[in-house]
């Protein structure tokens, strides 16, 4: 890293034609991708600047070969400060075409935002408005817009949301137990990693699989996980509800609990409602259930710790019942997908949480589920499982696309 603070500048090209810019802002780190506006995206580069606000940060991106375009330390106090490093690194290589827009994954959008759309002041207020129901990722969010504008407010800005791809889900499957009264103050079922699913479905329909006519879970198993039960290529019912703390355990979120466990820890335990919200959002889930670790490539490669095992097991056996109740909602099953971190990557998750499914039709084959190969089903049984990554970022750019093709880029206010 030179002595300004500017990485040295890689070796990169895009095609002519306007570049469209997408950002997944957290807590400590801004992952991005650079695509062309080519239909569909081309992906150009992508990387992320890691551990802002803490020392030895890192500065890092590959190129369309996955070769990588720098690797450089860093330390970057803010997301303002990384996305003025982001667009230092960035002009060069839009200098003659222009970079058109900014897009951002929004995790919740309520119940208003069914599409991609255009930031505007009256739309940041109203997403600050869900800062509660997604603690952990909405405030980072809004950050990035933040940074964004402060960085070049001459850029157009476009969120993308979590949330939209659920807006579709029969009435039943939105509702809660709770009076109807609180229902009309936007307490409800809203389902989330909407992008995730997206992008599945539109690689199956894209290689001719009859995702319309199937019955298709997917389950998107990561650091946040969720499962959700397709039919028409559309959302029907998903184990996230209200928040991104339902349904299955988690890095460090609980998953489902009892409400009572709530009641007795307020009322009982004496906790305070923020000491609360960071045992369910920060301290729980496989961090809490191992006690040492959220990530399931550690847990796995403990196969002696018996804290480590019990994390794992359960974390598959909510993900079993979780299943078999999508299943139950959609009236059986065709196909089921697993992808995210865990999904695509952790035969051995796959396999357990397959173990018991045979009356489903589930049936893994051992060989090729550890061989990471895509199909990972087995004659034995007649749904078709299979196993790939899944890529918001694309799916993000393609809504961009689509936004713009019909809106022209702009400033706005």
């Amino acid at each position: 890293m030179p002595s300004n603070g500017r990485p040295t500048q890689p070796q990169l090209r895009a095609a002519a034609g306007d570049a469209i810019l997408v950002i997944n802002s957290g807590s400590s780190s801004v992952k991005f991708a650079l695509f062309s506006t080519v239909d569909p995206p081309a992906r150009l580069w992508s990387g992320a600047i890691d551990r802002i606000g803490l020392a030895h940060g890192r500065f890092h991106a590959v190129d369309v070969a996955g070769t990588t375009a720098f690797d450089e330390a860093t330390q970057v106090a803010d997301h303002d400060m990384a996305l003025h490093l982001l667009f230092d690194a960035i002009d060069p290589h839009t200098a003659g075409y222009g970079l058109a827009a900014v897009g951002h994954r929004i995790v919740h959008g309520g119940a208003e935002c069914d599409c991609a759309t255009f930031v505007t002041e009256t739309l940041e207020a109203r997403l600050r408005e869900f800062v509660p129901l997604a603690p952990l990722h909405q405030p980072h969010n809004l950050a990035g817009i933040a940074a964004v504008r402060s960085a070049r407010p001459d850029l157009s800005q476009i969120a993308c949301f979590d949330t939209a791809f659920h807006h579709g889900m029969p009435h039943l499957a939105t509702l809660t137990g709770l009076p109807r009264e609180l229902r009309d103050q936007g307490i409800r079922r809203y389902g989330f990693h909407g992008l995730s699913y997206e992008y599945v479905v539109d690689r199956l329909r894209s290689e001719e699989v009859d995702v319309d006519g199937e019955r298709v879970i997917v389950a998107h198993l990561g650091n946040g996980a969720s499962m959700c039960a397709l039919r028409g290529g559309r959302s029907v019912e998903t184990t996230m509800g209200f928040s991104t703390l339902s349904g299955l355990p988690m890095g460090t979120r609980c998953g489902d609990l009892d409400p009572g466990i709530i009641l007795y820890l307020l009322t009982e335990m004496d906790l305070s409602a923020d000491r609360l919200q960071h045992l369910l959002y920060e301290e729980s889930g496989l961090l809490g259930l191992s006690g040492f670790s959220r990530n399931m490539q550690e847990l796995l490669a403990r196969p002696t710790d018996q804290s480590a095992l019990e994390a794992v097991a359960y974390f598959c056996y909510q993900a079993r019942l979780h299943l078999a109740a999508l299943t139950a909602a959609l009236g059986g099953l065709d196909r089921l997908v697993f992808t995210g971190g865990i999904g695509a990557n952790a035969p051995m998750v796959r396999a357990d949480i397959c173990a018991d499914l045979g009356y489903l039709g589930v049936a893994l084959d051992p060989k090729r589920n550890t061989d990471g190969a895509r199909v990972i089903s087995s004659a034995a049984g007649h749904v078709v499982v299979e196993a790939f990554a899944t890529d918001e970022e694309q799916m993000i750019a393609r809504h961009m696309r689509r936004l713009l093709a019909v809106q022209p880029a702009r400033q706005v206010a």
